[in-house]
């Protein structure tokens, strides 16, 4: 058997091309297996199993039936159908000049809102919240260190950072609080429906223009996707008008 000949099925033969080919048409997550001697060799014997089918269909005639004929056509029709749109989507380009005129004429979409820095403490008691408070506010403990011991949230692993977040992303009261906390103090107890609070601003972020770098990408994408979208409207409209018989 020839070097990249894997297997030979009714004169068939099975080479690597074809199975990488097998492989590469199979949805993503099965593709991160394809360095795996066991999953390729699955995928051989699947292809060897979908040749030994064929060539059973071919030798009992079944693609001399009605049903057979039937199929091809259908399947010749998608394959048409297909053939047209992928030229008529490929046939849209959207330009340099057309992503930079929209940045220019939309700026106000691209504007990033005020975000914040903040660190907190979540307990289940306005006592205890209040008495880690005091501790901090005496020396007692750092805001980080009360966090690592008595936080009941996740966070308090990382002494309580919650990273930069903006409005519409907690729970109205913690974010009231923390948008109008000072940075470097900590404000609190803070009640919501998870508990109480100790929150500590680290630094306030103003809203500002997200800049053209940082945007190009989505807007160039977004308007490839209209072109697109009405590329595909004309050409059915212009195939309509075309064959269809009124």
């Amino acid at each position: 058997m020839a070097q990249n000949v894997l297997a030979v099925v009714a004169g068939h033969q099975i080479t690597e091309e074809e199975l990488q080919a097998f492989i590469g048409h199979l949805p993503k997550e099965q593709q991160t297996y394809a360095s795996n001697p066991q999953f390729k060799e699955h995928c051989k014997e699947q292809l060897i199993t979908f040749h030994a089918l064929a060539k059973c269909g071919e030798d009992e005639k079944l693609d001399e039936t009605e049903e057979y004929k039937k199929g091809m056509e259908n399947a010749r029709q998608d394959i048409l159908v297909q053939m047209v749109l992928k030229e008529t989507i490929e046939s849209v380009s959207v330009s340099d000049e057309e992503v930079k005129d929209y940045y220019e004429q939309n700026k106000a979409q691209f504007v990033k809102g005020a975000t914040v820095n903040a660190k907190h403490i979540l307990t289940d008691s306005e006592e205890k919240c209040a008495a880690i408070l005091e501790s901090i506010v005496n020396g007692e403990k750092t805001f980080e260190e009360a966090a690592k011991e008595s936080s009941t949230c996740p966070s308090g692993a990382q002494g309580g950072d919650l990273g930069e977040f903006g409005k519409g992303q907690m729970v109205k009261e913690f974010e009231d609080a923390a948008f109008q906390a000072e940075p470097g103090h900590v404000v609190g107890p803070v009640k919501t429906q998870f508990g109480y609070h100790l929150i500590k601003v680290e630094k306030k972020n103003e809203a500002k223009e997200a800049g053209f770098a940082e945007v190009k990408d989505p807007i160039r994408a977004e308007l490839l996707k209209r072109k697109q979208d009405q590329a595909y409207l004309a050409k059915v409209k212009e195939l309509k008008e075309k064959y269809v018989q009124k």
